[in-house]
């Protein structure tokens, strides 16, 4: 339990840290005044002030906020203080600041997986046989444990997903495998064969197996310095795309929203990782921060999105959106988050407390 709530301040305090000083630092490069830069909501508990910006750790750990001058469009604004107000800046500026918070959590992402990559390499699953299935293609075409998938269609074969990306891309259609057993290397030709399988969101798909399953034999792959830095943003988009896509597949209903976690959840999934060892609880940051950037992203009022679409709105038409409509805008995506953040709280208890899931 100590675990989980110290892991748990770890990584929402990064999280939280790193986006509102993307929010920050552009505010200040656009020559915007920050009034307050907060870790927490609530009352402050300690802090120190640097010019007109208050530094400060709130009570409720939960989220952050930075506070610029002028950042209401309605409040009243010393002149003195319109060069440095939020509100006086172009549409492109505020869009650009108000960015900058999800964009920092993508980016950190990017820059941990870099240094994940280029210091301790890629961990991959080898393209070895554990088991062969009675009646399979591989069993048909004599493939043995042990044996050890080297090229396919004369592709060079370097990891177990490599090997089960080509499978599937076959579509049935005969592939030349090349086997190395022991210190000899033989030809061996395989159909693969279709399989009703679920994809990560339930769903029923069609798959292309020739029926083996991986020795579970794991390497380290080095990478340089420009490899890890492709790698790095190759595995944020990988991520990224599956984070939207869940979001589209709960929109539909595909996905059920009983997956959906709030605190308790993060605090387990991140009490877990701390015990398996610091590099599994850097990359469960990095994955998170993708989560949180594009949740950032959604049109919803209150959310970083619902501000830029009022941005982009008002950059279309001429004019900031009408006053009321982004009250009633407000009210309406306060009341969202509310109903989510009861839903996810709900989630939690029933998962920790009553074994639903």
């Amino acid at each position: 339990m100590t675990t989980s709530i110290f892991a748990f301040i770890i990584v929402l305090g990064v999280l939280i840290f790193v986006h509102e000083l993307g929010h920050f630092l552009a505010a200040r490069l656009f020559g915007v005044g920050v009034e307050k830069f907060s870790l927490g909501f609530g009352p402050r508990i300690f802090g120190k002030t640097v010019g007109i910006t208050d530094y400060r750790i709130s009570a409720i750990p939960l989220g952050g906020f930075v506070k610029m001058v002028g950042e209401e469009p309605d409040a009243e604004i010393d002149p003195k203080d319109i060069p440095i107000s939020f509100t006086h800046k172009h549409v492109f500026k505020r869009i650009l600041i108000v960015g900058a918070g999800p964009f920092f959590n993508l980016l950190l992402a990017v820059i941990i997986f870099f240094m994940i990559f280029l210091f301790f390499g890629m961990y991959l699953l080898r393209p070895t046989i554990g088991e062969v299935k009675d009646g399979s293609p591989a069993h048909k075409a004599e493939l043995a444990k042990g044996d050890t998938i080297a090229a396919i269609d004369g592709v060079e074969v370097k990891s177990w997903e490599d090997m089960a990306g080509i499978i599937s891309e076959s579509k049935g259609k005969k592939i030349s495998l090349i086997i190395r057993r022991g210190n000899d290397s033989f030809v061996k030709e395989v159909i693969p064969e279709a399989i009703k399988s679920k994809n990560l969101f339930g769903e029923d798909i069609d798959r292309y197996v020739i029926g083996v399953t991986a020795s579970g034999d794991v390497f380290i792959k080095r990478l340089n310095l420009p490899e890890a830095f492709i790698e790095s943003f190759v595995q944020a988009y990988k991520i990224t795309e599956l984070t939207i896509l869940s979001i589209v597949k709960l929109i539909q209903g595909t996905l059920s929203a009983k997956t959906l976690g709030g605190p308790i959840m993060i605090a387990e999934m991140a009490g877990q990782q701390a015990k398996e060892g610091a590099m599994n609880l850097i990359f469960f940051i990095a994955l998170l921060s993708i989560n949180l950037g594009i949740l950032n992203f959604l049109p919803i009022p209150v959310l970083d999105g619902g501000h830029l679409m009022f941005f982009f709105i008002e950059a279309i038409i001429g004019h900031p959106v009408n006053t009321r409509m982004r009250e009633i805008a407000q009210q309406v995506g306060i009341f969202m988050l509310i109903m989510l953040m009861v839903f996810v709280f709900y989630n939690d208890i029933s998962r920790v407390f009553f074994g639903k899931s």
